[in-house]
């Protein structure tokens, strides 16, 4: 099996999980999520599966980069979305999760006042979104600034980056990434 370890480790630091949290979500120690992020441990399909499904990731997504192509609606409901981040913290609901081959992440963000996705990160992709609500702070490189309702951004992802709300009290972004990273 190709060393995983450090895929899961980015998707759960990106959803801003710790290991117990995401022990507790998957359902395995987190004595083995800890070896398996770190690559001392290869997980059974099962465990994989558990652990992908509570970072809200298909286990043929996470190979493939694709979704496993089941019978999906093209409409959604607010309560249809899948939540992949915390509601607590950074809630990331996305649009389209049982999309088949999805080529595009469509995401509605939340930040809750003070959070952030912390250090900065990179990923393969490109990045565009626009803020609805609050104001948020994103950096981009060693570019930063702080956008309001209506200001947007589009980067490549592979430019490490971050963001954190600045606004007292919620802020929003509705954003998309392609192709999907998780």
């Amino acid at each position: 099996m190709p060393k995983i370890g450090s895929q899961i480790y980015e998707h759960r630091r990106r959803r801003n999980l710790t290991v117990r949290e995401l022990a507790t979500r998957s359902g395995v120690s987190h004595s083995t999520v800890s070896l398996i992020e770190r690559d001392k441990m290869s997980p059974s399909v099962d465990t994989l599966g558990a652990i992908l499904d509570a970072l809200g990731i298909t286990l043929s997504g996470f190979f493939s980069g694709h979704d496993s192509g089941q019978r999906y609606s093209p409409f959604y409901r607010a309560e249809d979305l899948v939540e992949i981040g915390r509601v607590d913290a950074i809630s990331y609901r996305v649009v389209g999760f049982d999309f088949p081959h999805r080529n595009m992440m469509v995401l509605h963000e939340r930040y809750s006042e003070g959070t952030s996705t912390g250090s900065l990160f990179s990923h393969v992709a490109q990045e565009a979104g626009i803020v609805i609500s609050g104001a948020v702070e994103v950096t981009v490189g060693d570019q930063s600034r702080v956008l309001e309702p209506g200001d947007s951004y589009y980067f490549d992802s592979q430019v490490p980056h971050a963001f954190k709300n600045v606004a007292a009290g919620e802020s929003e972004i509705f954003s998309a990434i392609s192709p999907p990273t998780y």
